[in-house]
């Protein structure tokens, strides 16, 4: 039975399902080169591994957010810790592309299910002002940094026990997570009667979503102008379009349209968008530093992501001190402020003769920058919305957190890889290349600066509806 009189156990494995979420963000990318030559992939499909995460997690995002309010939110967590568990499992035997592949696809979609039903679970147990804003930090804290983490362990398990260790991992970690759940996060109470699932709502916005994002991550790699992108491209558009109408007219709409009069929520859910275009983004061209300019192995670059990692979690905390005593709105645009100095100064270390020390500076001010940004947006995305309501706000931040990471990789990396030889020659070249792709991504972050500016000083609590 869960006990209501242990808000810090409940916190305690909030912040650890965000530690197995954010770890699987990050921990395939350093084994890839082995699954590929054990599973047989090409060049072409090997990013499949990643791809099919990425692409049903955040289709089936919004969705998870709303199934959370309506189908229970402890009961969309365990439900969601248990997929990770099984396709983990499946993943770690695989003997076949085609099996990891959908093994992957299943664990985006536990993926989608897990953010929001955790979110959801956060802003509900604790209280909107200190409470919460202290819990969103910790859960913070463990997800921003799983996100550096990831590379490390990836590193570590895939050269001391083969790349099915990067899958293996999460399968006592997350069902043990799962039955812990059971017994000390609260029960859901029984839902309103009266509520209905918008399934046309639901099919429109998964199946446009999982479109768009399909879109943008298969853009660069197989072409714009490739037909099977042209078709999606479209589709996604009407899919959209055709929910939007929906959701217009639905009398117990998926994603409520009043939800988009909130302006804190509706700048929370942008700055995400640039947040993980920006700052999200960052990672990848610090492996490619890492393992192409400075020719570290996986487990090398591992520790070097210990750098970033420790300056994030650090930031996360005093994300949530500034939150509390100056506000939401100062506390974002102070930690933009730091990661554009921050990121500036890193941009400078990618030089194919410098050293990995050239680039701490930069990664300690751009963590902390970071850190702080992380709590302060999420803090923004659940001030003034009504408790029943905080799934599919969750769901829709989530969203755009994934879209603006697909958008801003997809744009950087073209930007990065724009006229890089083949051969020795391609260290300098690539390192020439990332330079002008982190400058961009300081860039990014002034414009989530601004958006910042946009935030409301003081945001009401959002009230109950009375039932008829």
């Amino acid at each position: 039975m869960a006990d209501h009189r242990k808000p810090g156990l409940s916190l305690a494995l909030l912040a650890l399902a965000q530690l197995i979420f954010a770890l699987d963000l990050n921990i395939v990318f350093v084994a890839l080169p082995d699954i590929g030559a054990e599973l047989g992939f090409t060049s072409q499909t090997q990013q499949w591994v990643v791809s099919a995460y990425v692409v049903l997690a955040g289709g089936f995002l919004l969705l998870g957010g709303r199934a959370a309010d309506l189908l229970g939110r402890r009961r969309m967590f365990v439900l969601a810790l248990a997929t990770y568990a099984v396709s983990s499992l499946a993943g770690g035997l695989a003997t076949s592309s085609e099996v990891i592949i959908i093994a992957r696809a299943v664990q985006g979609i536990g993926g989608a299910l897990l953010l929001p039903s955790t979110l959801s679970l956060l802003n509900n147990l604790f209280e909107e002002g200190r409470k919460r804003n202290r819990a969103l930090a910790v859960w913070g804290g463990a997800g921003a940094s799983g996100l550096t983490v990831g590379a490390l362990l990836g590193g570590v398990l895939t050269e001391s026990f083969g790349w099915p260790a990067v899958f293996f991992v999460n399968v006592p970690l997350a069902g043990a997570v799962a039955l812990a759940a059971l017994a000390v996060i609260p029960a859901d109470p029984r839902g309103h009667e009266r509520r209905k699932f918008d399934l046309p709502g639901a099919l429109t916005v998964t199946a446009g979503a999982t479109l768009l994002v399909f879109v943008l991550v298969q853009g660069p790699e197989v072409g714009w102008t490739s037909p099977a992108v042209l078709v999606a491209a479209v589709l996604a558009v009407l899919l959209l379009i055709a929910f939007a109408l929906i959701e217009a007219r639905s009398a117990d709409p998926l994603m409520p349209p009043r939800l988009l009069r909130n302006r804190s929520l509706v700048v929370a859910i942008t700055v995400t968008a640039v947040f993980m275009g920006t700052f999200g983004a960052l990672p990848y061209f610090l492996t490619v530093l890492l393992q192409t300019v400075h020719q570290f192995s996986a487990l090398q670059a591992g520790l070097a992501f210990l750098v970033p990692s420790l300056a994030i979690a650090s930031g996360t905390q005093l994300g949530e001190r500034m939150a509390t005593r100056l506000g939401v709105r100062a506390t974002l645009i102070t930690g933009f402020s730091i990661g554009i100095v921050g990121t500036v100064v890193l941009a400078f270390a990618f030089d194919a003769q410098s050293t990995f020390m050239a680039s701490v500076p930069g990664l300690v001010v751009m963590g902390v920058g970071q850190g702080i940004t992380w709590t302060a947006m999420w803090i923004a995305a659940a001030s003034g919305v009504a408790d029943h309501e905080q799934g599919v706000a969750s769901g829709l931040a989530s969203t755009t957190l994934n879209l603006g990471n697909a958008v801003g990789l997809a744009v950087l990396i073209a930007v990065a890889n724009a006229g890089v030889p083949e051969g020795e020659a391609a260290r300098a070249a690539t390192a020439d290349g990332g330079f002008v792709a982190v400058l961009l991504t300081s860039v990014g972050m002034v414009v989530g600066l601004l958006v910042a500016f946009a935030l409301p000083r003081q945001v009401a609590v959002a009230k109950e509806p009375v039932p008829a």
